[in-house]
Parts: structure tokens; sequence; C-alpha cells
């Protein structure tokens, strides 16, 4: 694997685990830093920035998914990969971090070699979204502006959203999800089209619905508790989504 210029932040309260994987990710050229706890993990991101973060799930006082979330509530923290580290492979464990938005997830005990391929894999696909970025800025028009529907406001180039003046808590891909709907209001998008927004992946209508699925139900949630309504998210049964605007 060539080598990628990056700061990692580990966070886990087992410190014998934490060592391993800070050698073996330091011997690989990565900028490293460690916390034995959630808070102190918020606490080094006020003062530090870092381009990925791999945290434990199950940690006293602030578990991994509450860490998630004070991580994904902040804009200037909301496009670091995140990836969870759990002792537990329970089916239910990994869709909920998938409903969460996660980027990825490793079980304990933890192999190097998969350590290190998924956090370089995940640094790579961070360069290459941050690359289609910085092109797609270039090239902005009018048209990559605020969009309003309804009550619905998105802002691109600040990467917020609002629904009737109430800020939404977006991951990255929830907020691409957002965007495409609001770019299409009323017309039914297919799922393979929306996941080749969201995941940047080709595939078959299976696993682009398999892949979508938590997202929509997340987007609806967040939605929901905004506006006090039905979804504004309508599944077309057989075809794929599309967004109903509120009057």
């Amino acid at each position: 694997m060539s080598h990628i210029d990056a700061t990692i932040l580990l966070v886990d309260d087992e410190t014998d685990l934490l060592e391993t994987m800070a050698c073996a990710l330091r011997t690989e050229g990565y900028r490293i830093f460690s916390a034995a706890s959630g808070h102190d993990a918020l606490a080094l991101l006020e003062e530090t920035e870092v381009d990925l973060i791999l945290a434990d799930v199950a940690m006293p006082q602030m578990n991994g998914y509450q860490l998630y979330e004070r991580v994904r509530s902040r804009q200037e923290w909301i496009a670091i990969p995140f990836i969870m580290l759990t002792g537990r492979v329970m089916d239910s464990d990994i869709r909920y971090a998938r409903t969460m938005g996660v980027d990825d997830y490793l079980t304990k005990p933890v192999e190097l070699d998969d350590l290190l391929a998924t956090v370089h894999g995940r640094l790579v696909r961070t360069q290459q979204l941050a690359q289609i970025q910085s092109s797609e800025d270039s090239d902005a028009s009018p048209e990559d502006g605020p969009v309003t529907i309804g009550s619905l406001r998105l802002d691109p180039s600040s990467h917020q959203a609002w629904y009737d003046r109430t800020p939404l808590t977006l991951s990255a891909r929830e907020f691409i999800l957002l965007k495409k709907f609001m770019q299409s209001p009323g017309k039914v998008l297919d799922v393979a089209t929306l996941v080749k927004s969201t995941h940047d992946l080709t595939t078959d209508s299976h696993e682009a619905g398999s892949l979508l699925r938590p997202l929509i139900r997340s987007l609806r949630k967040k939605l929901a508790n905004a506006n006090r309504q039905e979804s504004l998210i309508e599944n077309v049964r057989g075809v794929g989504y599309r967004l109903v605007p509120d009057q």
C-alpha cells in the first residue's frame, strides 16, 4: 500500500489494544493521537485536526455510538471517516452501526492486516471524494447554490440543511441523499441512481436497495423529528423513492 499522510485518532479504554494499534499504524507512517474515553477524544478534537477516527463501542460514560453522534453533530467534524471497533458481531449491532451512517467497523480481536487495510481504504476514499468535490467546486454554477423546497432548505457550500429553520444533523451520505431528492422534487428516483450518488457505486437493484434502506430510514427519522409530520420521502414500490414537498 502506498503511504497516505494522515493523522488518526484512536479511542479505546483498553490500554494494551490501544498501544498495539498505535504502534502498527505509526509503523505505516501515520500520526497517531490516543484517547482513553469519548470525553478525552472530544477534547482532543477541539485542539487537533484529524483525518480519521477509530473508536471502540464499549466504553464507560460515553460509548462509541454516543461519541459518533457528538462528532457528527459538529459541522467541522462531519466529514471525518469514523470506524467502529467492537467485540460483538451480532447482526443487530452491525445493522445499527450502518443505520447511524458509520463508515466501517472492525471486530475484536483485531487482525492488524485488516486494521491497516481498512484504515488505508477509508483514507483513499476520502481523498477521492475530496478531489471530486474540489473539481465540482471549480465548475460551480448557480445551480450549486442553496436549494429550497417547501420548508426544506439545503446549502451545499456549507453542508447544512434545515426544515422550517430547524437544523438537520445529517451524515455525509444523508446530506448527499437529501440533496439528490431536492434536486428532483416529486420525481421518482430508482435505487441504483441514488446509491450511485451516495456510495459512488454501480450495482444491481438488490444490493442498491440493501445499502439504501438504512440511509432512507435514518433520513426519514431526522426529517420526522424536525417536522413532526408524515415522512416527506415516499416509497414507490418496485421503482424507488421520491421527495413529496410539503405545502
